[in-house]
């Protein structure tokens, strides 16, 4: 089983952990409400969690361009 993070903007993959089992508390998962649960975490049925987070590059870019906040995808 792995968790892998990826950007939700660019798509890059942030990183990755290699788990047998995983405790969604050490995750933060249990401090997400049902509605960002639902957007950000996506279950794949090799077991794998898959987590929509936001890279540097991206984090970046939004705090020069506050304006990207309105878009749902910034990067073409």
């Amino acid at each position: 089983m792995a968790i892998v993070y990826t950007c939700k903007h660019c798509g890059n993959t942030i990183g990755r952990l290699d788990q047998r089992t995983v405790d969604s508390t050490m995750l933060g998962l249990d401090q997400l409400s049902s509605e960002d649960k639902q957007e950000m975490v996506h279950y794949q049925r090799n077991g794998d969690i898959h987590i929509q987070a936001i890279c540097e590059n991206c984090e970046d870019s939004l705090d020069s361009n506050p304006q990207y906040h309105e878009l749902d995808f910034f990067i073409q």
